[in-house]
């Protein structure tokens, strides 16, 4: 067998997209705003794994993925910056039922941020973070009120105003 690590990759895009075509079975397909269900884009994403890990699978098996090169120091994993992008959607799963849409989401900006600014190289101060608090609730805020206000979606709010 040709490249089995890279034909198991191919494989693992397949089954995320299977698991997740199994979940959209059960989401309803009627149709709302512009004709479209609630169900088109998990539908849209296992199709697009479905097909992506058909192709990784078929490229594994006919060559190998062409043209890799082994990683060096500097594309090598940064364990410490996922882990900061990892903890603020974590923390944004855990905290959003609790603290709202919009702090849930500013946090995870905030995270994310720091933990690709140190990818980067770049020194992340405390008010650099602040900032990126700032930009996260100029960014969630409008979203949720878009969400809630325009087009009627239940999305958790801090407050039972709707506002925030």
């Amino acid at each position: 067998m040709k490249y089995p690590e890279q034909q198991a990759v191919g494989i693992g895009c397949m089954a995320l997209g299977g698991l997740l075509a199994a979940g959209a079975i059960s989401i309803p397909s009627d149709a709302g705003y512009a004709g479209v269900g609630a169900d088109f884009l998990p539908w849209l994403v296992a199709t697009a794994l479905l097909v992506c890990g058909g192709w990784l699978v078929y490229e594994a098996r006919s060559g190998g993925f062409r043209a890799l090169e082994a990683p060096n120091d500097e594309t090598a994993a940064n364990w410490r910056c996922m882990a900061w992008v990892s903890a603020g959607l974590l923390l944004n799963a855990l905290l959003i039922t609790h603290i709202g849409f919009v702090l849930s989401c500013a946090l995870l900006f905030v995270l994310a941020a720091r933990g690709f600014r140190l990818s980067m190289g770049q020194d992340v101060p405390a008010r650099r973070m602040l900032s990126d608090a700032a930009m996260g609730l100029v960014i969630s805020a409008p979203a949720y009120w878009l969400f809630t206000k325009a087009l009627g979606l239940t999305l958790p709010g801090l407050t039972r105003t709707g506002w925030i």
